[in-house]
C-alpha cells in the first residue's frame, strides 16, 4: 500500500512518515527540494517533486497513491487559497476510488474555549490566521459524496522529540536567559505528544470512518506561564520568564501572536472509541524537565 504524504520534511509530517513506514506501508513524500528528496530516498522513502504552489503535481501524485495524508503547512497571506487549491486537486484525483484522504487542521480553529473543555462538535471561533481552515475541513468531510474517505485531524499543541514551539522556548532560555510568552501567561494550552499524534494518523488512515473529525489532545490543559517556567528550567534559565504584551508581539509575529494567546482546554474520547487510540507520551512538563528538551539542552 503506497501512501502519499505532504510535509514529510516537517515536524509533524516527518514523524507521520516514519510511523507509516514502521507500520509496513510504502511512503511517497511530496517535497519541493531535490536535496531533501535525496535524503528521504536514502531512508527508504519514495519521493516526488511537488509543492502546494503546484497543485497539479500533487494531484498527479495522489492519483498514483492508495491514500493521501496532507500535513504540509501553508504560510503567509495566501495560505488559505494555497491549501484549499491543493486539497481540492488531490480530492479530485481520488474521486470515485474510495481511497482515504487525511487532512491536518489544528486546534486553533476552536478559538477561546471560555474555560470549558471543547471537543470535536464544539462551536468554532478561529482567529484570522486560520479563519479559512473550517471551509477546507468541510471539503474533506464532504468528500464522501465523491466516494473519497475524507478524515480531519485537529492536533493540539504538539511537543516531543525536542521540537515544536517548546523548542523555541528552550532555545531562548539557553541563549537569552529568559523565556518570553505572549500575553499574561494565564491562558491555557492543551498538548499532544508527537509520537502519539503520528500513531493517530496511522489509525485514522486504516480505520477512520468517512467524514470524521478527530481532536488529537491528551492530558490536562496547562497555563502557558507554567509551561514557560518549565522550559526556562530545561534551558538553564532557572525558571525566569517574561510577559510579552500582545500588541508588541503582533508587531514581530504578526497574526501568529493572536493564536498564541488563545485560552484552550481541549479533550475528546472519540479517537479512543473509534480507533483505539491511547496516548502514551510523557506529560509535557516531564518531557521538558526530564525528556527530549532537557537532553537537547545538555547535549
Amino acid at each position: 500500500m503506497n501512501i502519499l504524504i505532504t510535509g514529510a520534511t516537517g515536524y509533524i509530517g516527518g514523524a507521520v512518515a516514519e510511523a507509516l513506514q514502521a507500520a509496513g506501508l510504502q511512503v511517497t513524500a511530496a517535497v519541493r527540494d531535490p536535496e531533501k528528496a535525496s535524503r528521504l530516498t536514502a531512508r527508504g522513502f519514495r519521493t516526488v517533486l511537488a509543492a502546494l504552489e503546484n497543485p497539479g503535481a500533487l494531484g498527479a501524485a495522489a492519483q498514483e497513491a492508495d491514500g493521501v495524508i496532507h500535513t504540509a503547512l501553508a504560510r503567509g497571506p495566501e495560505a488559505g487559497p494555497l491549501d484549499q487549491a491543493a486539497v481540492e486537486t488531490m480530492l479530485e484525483a481520488l474521486e470515485g476510488t474510495g481511497k482515504v484522504f487525511v487532512y491536518t487542521s489544528g486546534c486553533w480553529v476552536h478559538g477561546n474555549t471560555g474555560g470549558r473543555v471543547a471537543g470535536e462538535s464544539s462551536p468554532l471561533d478561529p482567529p484570522p490566521i486560520v479563519a479559512w481552515r473550517p471551509a477546507v475541513e468541510r471539503l474533506v468531510q464532504d468528500a464522501c459524496q465523491r466516494k473519497v474517505r475524507g478524515v480531519v485531524i485537529r492536533p493540539a499543541m504538539v511537543y516531543g522529540r525536542g521540537g515544536g514551539v517548546l523548542a523555541e522556548f528552550v532555545r531562548t532560555a539557553r541563549e537569552q536567559g529568559v523565556v518570553r510568552f505572549v500575553g499574561t501567561g494565564e491562558n491555557h494550552w492543551t498538548f499532544v505528544h508527537l509520537d502519539d499524534l503520528a500513531d493517530l494518523y496511522v489509525r485514522a488512515l486504516e480505520h477512520a470512518p468517512a467524514g470524521e473529525i478527530f481532536l488529537a489532545a491528551e492530558g490536562p490543559a496547562y497555563k502557558v506561564r507554567e509551561v514557560a517556567e518549565a522550559a526556562s528550567r530545561a534551558g538553564g534559565a532557572d525558571g525566569r520568564v517574561e510577559a510579552w504584551p500582545l500588541e508588541e508581539a503582533r508587531r514581530v509575529l504578526g497574526p501568529v501572536a493572536d493564536g498564541l494567546v488563545l485560552d484552550q482546554k481541549l479533550g475528546s474520547t472519540k479517537a479512543l472509541r473509534l480507533l483505539g487510540w491511547m496516548p502514551k507520551g510523557r506529560p509535557v512538563i516531564d518531557e521538558l524537565l526530564l525528556g527530549s528538551y532537557a537532553r537537547a539542552v545538555g547535549a
